[in-house]
């Protein structure tokens, strides 16, 4: 096992690796400190590529793989193997000619752990079939000399791919020991690639899932191993894996990824047309490059999109910071490199990051083809010859990209509105604390669209952002030295002592004697960041979950669901409840105040809802009253996101009422309407061990139903934890 102190045994960092224009590894991240680690997944994930980069067996397109903290890229097989890393290949690739002991005598060195003798009294079968020649072994046997001729080197780490494929339960039992084996000496670290989740699991503490050509997650084995529902979608057989990738592309309500052009109109980009086995013979990558082509609706207006792909660098080197200034180049190239080089007076590190959809060259260090590669059917989706479906495309192309950045110290923009469209999408991706801001001719306006729950600064330009003058020169140089100031201020803070980690709650007006009194009881141990359920606050509450700046959360008002359904005017987005779907966070819900609708003044209540009960709240507040069947779809809704939650769920029901008009004597209080959503909740959610909904006889803000909810959190969260904004946890956290 890797000491504490030193540099882990393996560590990968946005590995990417192309066979022609097809991507197999997308910005892989992965680390092994010690012991094993298991990496499972569907058949052409990319699991075999994952280790022929390691072995130096395929070139590698950009980021870094590091052993022991030694560099691999770049190094041929002999030396990476001379460093200490062993390799058991997929399909055994032994020698048919020779025999066992020939086999083993040929690697065995003369000093290490591992001798000859060692290896026949690990497996006595191969003892016993010592004069065989490879080719009179049983597939179970070749493996089985395989792994020893590897081990023979006595590696300082050992990577098998597959190395249980094809044999019988007793031998699969027998190397699954060897293997447990080798993780409890802690001489050897092990990287498993391996389709058995029994055995991935028994052997590792946590295994990474690989989907599509990335690491999807790292689960701990308990977990994975008990979870039927999880092994189906990411690993069962029957389903495609383009259904459970995650969708980089971010919440829905993003207009202009909405936007994207219908799959009919161009014909899918699909680099290798037939789906891939571990049979499949390699294809030609001009076969593939080829089909490309043909594919591309608009292949003409954008020459140099066919290898748009090929060529993916990082942003900086590891650990450093750049700041971005990004645009479309083929409209604001003046305005974007005059902030770029006072950025650039300021001492700070910066890269133009061209959006144009041309397809001419504009000298960017991260030219508009590398940010189209990005694009879930490559240049093609982006470079179509229609503006419209272009714009929507680059917006999209460069959401996923910049997830998939590190080292982003800043992110500047100028334009108009269709610029401001394009760039504000990925800004939003971005952590908060991280400085971004657009100077644009729509800042003057409502921005929400382009804010969002984000912190995105909106400068007004005053002039329209064409060309330098007397006005641009002065707002753009402002934006320009107040980026500056922003990145080096970050740069320069002092660390920040220890605080304590901060959980986010959801609150409204008729909740929150519920949220004070769990603010009280958790204050002393948590930073509790209470937010107003009005849209914009349970948006911005997942923000910071997807940005790791909250621990946890008590999301006890959930009421923007019933804007959302109904047509009020504080609506939550078809992404409620996502950040905590994607982080698999600890959560704990309620149903606080989804007894009412929110309109403003009533003579803005939609003439279908003439008749029903109605509170007024003030002169431009009016509440209208959730009937049973409305309640009823709200349960269906919240209780499907909540079966899509993968961590642990503890989710209230309070029996006497769900907001201080739900109560008696109080104008919202219908027992009928409370019974159909409890219903429709436990009709719809699949309880489990750690999926749970808890009815409580208490109402809402009664003392009992807090101390409940509290001790959920507390016995979910165990003991507080450090802070990820504390000086141990002050790494950034860009990509999810």
């Amino acid at each position: 096992m890797a000491e504490r102190g030193r540099a882990p045994a393996l560590e990968i960092r946005g590995l990417n690796v192309y066979y022609g224009a097809s991507h197999a590894l997308q910005g892989v991240d992965l680390r092994l400190d010690g012991g094993v680690l298991s990496v499972v997944g569907r058949n052409g994930m990319g699991k075999t590529t994952l280790c022929k980069a390691i072995m130096g067996l395929v070139p590698v397109a950009s980021g870094s793989i590091s052993f022991a903290g030694q560099p691999l890229v770049g190094r041929p097989p002999t030396e990476i193997a001379r460093l200490g890393v062993g390799y058991v290949p997929q399909g055994r690739r032994l020698w048919p000619s020779l025999t066992v002991d020939e086999h083993l005598k040929m690697v065995a060195t003369s000093s290490g752990a591992w001798t000859v003798e060692r290896i026949y009294s690990t497996f006595p079968r191969l003892a016993e079939r010592k004069s065989n020649g490879g080719g009179q072994l049983s597939g179970g046997e070749q493996q089985m000399l395989a792994i020893s001729r590897a081990l023979l080197s006595n590696p300082r780490l050992l990577v098998m791919d597959e190395p249980t494929e094809g044999l019988a339960p007793v031998i699969v039992a027998q190397v699954e020991e060897m293997l447990q084996n080798l993780a409890e000496e802690g001489d050897i670290e092990v990287l498993v690639i391996e389709q058995n989740i029994g055995v991935a699991c028994a052997i590792a503490d946590n295994v990474a899932i690989m989907v599509n050509g990335q690491i999807n997650r790292l689960a701990p084995a308990a977990q994975l191993a008990g979870d039927r529902d999880l092994q189906q979608r990411l690993l069962g057989v029957g389903r495609h894996a383009h259904d459970d990738t995650p969708d980089l592309a971010g919440p829905a309500e993003d207009a202009s990824a909405a936007a994207d052009p219908a799959p009919q109109l161009a014909k899918t980009y699909m680099s290798n047309p037939t789906p891939p086995t571990r049979w499949s013979p390699p294809v030609p990558v001009a076969h593939l490059e080829r089909l490309a082509r043909v594919q591309t609706t608009a292949a003409s207006s954008a020459p140099e999109a066919s290898n748009a792909s090929a060529e993916i660098r990082p942003l900086a080197a590891p650990g450093a910071e750049v700041v971005l200034v990004a645009g479309t180049l083929d409209t604001k190239a003046a305005e974007l490199r005059f902030m770029r080089d006072i950025i650039r007076a300021a001492g700070l590190p910066v890269r133009m990051v061209d959006l144009s959809t041309s397809g001419g060259h504009s000298g960017a260090e991260i030219p508009a083809h590398q940010i189209a590669a990005f694009h879930p059917r490559g240049a093609s989706g982006v470079f179509t010859g229609d503006r419209g479906q272009s714009v929507a495309g680059i917006t999209l192309a460069f959401q996923r990209w910049i997830a998939r950045q590190e080292g982003i110290a800043g992110v500047l923009s100028a334009g108009g509105s269709g610029g401001t469209a394009i760039v504000a999408p990925a800004m939003r991706a971005l952590p908060v604390g991280v400085p971004k801001m657009i100077v644009s001719t729509v800042a003057s306006s409502d921005v929400r669209q382009y804010v969002g729950a984000s912190d995105i600064t909106m400068m007004h330009s005053v002039a329209d952002v064409q060309g330098l003058n007397a006005i641009t020169e002065e707002v753009l140089a402002n934006a320009a030295n107040a980026m500056a100031g922003m990145v080096t201020a970050r740069r320069q803070a002092a660390a920040r002592a220890p605080r304590k980690p901060a959980i986010g709650l959801t609150m409204f007006g008729v909740t929150t004697p519920c949220v004070q009194q769990v603010t009280a009881k958790l204050s002393e141990d948590y930073d509790c960041l209470v937010f107003h359920a009005t849209g914009i606050g349970g948006q911005s509450m997942e923000t910071l979950v997807d940005s790791g700046k909250v621990e946890g959360v008590l999301d006890l008002t959930t009421t923007e669901v019933c804007d959302m359904l109904f047509g009020g005017v504080f609506p939550a987005t078809e992404d409620r409840f996502g950040a905590i779907i994607r982080t698999r966070q600890p959560y704990v819900g309620s149903v606080g105040a989804l007894d009412m609708v929110n309109f403003a003044a009533p003579d803005t209540v939609p003439e279908r809802y003439q008749g029903r009960t109605f509170y007024e709240h003030n002169p431009q507040v009016t509440l209208m009253r959730t009937t049973p069947a409305e309640c009823a779809e709200m349960g269906r809704w919240i209780g499907t996101r909540l079966n899509d939650m993968e961590g642990p769920v503890r989710f209230f029901l309070p029996e006497g009422g769900v907001s201080a008009l739900d109560a008696p004597g109080q104008p919202f209080h219908d027992d009928a309407a409370r019974a159909a959503l409890f219903d429709a909740l436990e009709a719809t959610v699949l309880q489990t061990a750690t999926r749970q909904l808890i009815r409580r006889p208490e109402h809402i803000n009664a003392p009992g139903f807090t101390a409940a909810v509290v001790a959920a959190f507390r016995d979910l969260h165990g003991a507080p934890r450090p802070s990820r904004n504390s000086p141990s946890r002050q790494k950034k956290e860009v990509r999810r």
